[in-house]
């Protein structure tokens, strides 16, 4: 297993997103020196000769793939052809051009939504392809297990050191927080901040609250990544979570808690619920030594705090 050292040339993929910012603070924080990092202006990860020229002046050792369109159930419903599109060609583009230049090795980062909406729970990596996915983010969930897939194949045919990793619902710092666009979790937030400052009691929450999700600290994902680097070669991708889940319901209580301990909760039940139980086993991951480290509890109250300290509109009305 090729070890990265400290001077390698380490390209992350999507520095400026919610994982991708994680991952540069986790690299930096370990003492690694060369991190190279492109902009959208300046590297469109759809277009495989832009790509091409990139790896080419840059040549980097190890690449950390973590860039992509995500979204939550909205995004995933109204933008079905951006989602595998966008998905589809940033991995293709990234991988080939690690491929042809030498890259020794790769992590793709992939999504739990892979795995069938009836899946065994906790969702073994075996599930993968066993039932039917989710229809609330089946374009999403299609070219994630393509990246999967296409990081099996440049190892089965060429021998690449491509590897793949499977998160949970992730939230933290840079996280997005538009309504229209964000996760659970974030979207939460960002519903009782705004109650809060308009001041008003009644907060909305999609669904019956009845589903039960997992939750990750982005920082912990970060951390995992780094540690999937340096210590795993396999072709079989790994699941990355806490192992721990909790209602929808409970999840807005803890909210509330912490950002508008006054209002009431109300559940609009004609919006869809998605997947009923999504929780990832990762027997794998911990085999290899690796943890979780930061409670949820811990993880809604930081988040909060960097949303009010990042985002100008957090002092007042935030407009939807």
């Amino acid at each position: 297993m090729a070890e990265m050292m400290p001077n390698a040339r380490i390209f992350v993929a999507g520095h400026r997103g919610l994982v991708g910012s994680a991952v540069v603070r986790c690299l930096e924080h370990l003492g690694y020196a060369s991190i190279l990092t492109a902009t959208r202006d300046q590297l469109d990860l759809r277009d495989q000769a832009a790509v091409n020229y990139w790896f080419r002046a840059n040549r980097p050792e190890f690449v950390f793939l973590v860039a992509g369109t995500v979204g939550g159930i909205l995004a995933n419903s109204t933008r079905p052809a951006e989602f595998i599109y966008d998905n589809m060609m940033i991995h293709a583009t990234v991988v080939h051009s690690a491929h042809l230049f030498g890259v020794t090795k790769l992590l793709y980062l992939g999504s739990s939504c892979i795995y069938p909406r009836h899946s065994p729970q906790p969702m073994p990596e075996e599930a993968l392809l066993t039932g039917q996915l989710e229809p609330t983010n089946e374009s999403y969930a299609i070219a994630k297990i393509a990246g999967i897939k296409l990081c099996q194949a440049y190892r089965t045919q060429y021998g690449s050191d491509f590897i793949s990793a499977m998160p949970t619902n992730l939230y933290g710092p840079k996280d997005n927080f538009d309504l229209s666009s964000s996760h659970v979790l974030p979207a939460m937030i960002r519903k009782f901040h705004d109650a809060k400052v308009e001041g008003r009691r009644e907060v909305t929450i999609w669904g019956t609250g009845t589903p039960r999700r997992e939750f990750l600290h982005v920082d912990d994902l970060a951390d995992a990544c780094v540690f999937l680097m340096q210590r795993y070669s396999g072709a079989m991708h790994l699941n990355v979570g806490t192992g721990q889940e909790v209602s929808i319901a409970d999840l807005a209580g803890m909210v509330r808690r912490i950002v508008h301990p006054d209002a009431t909760i109300v559940y609009d039940t004609s919006k869809p619920d998605g997947t009923p139980r999504k929780l990832l086993d990762v027997s794998r991951l911990h085999a290899l030594g690796w943890q979780h480290r930061t409670s949820l509890g811990e993880g809604i109250e930081s988040t909060y705090e960097w949303f009010l300290a990042n985002h100008a509109d957090a002092r007042g009305v935030v407009n939807s």
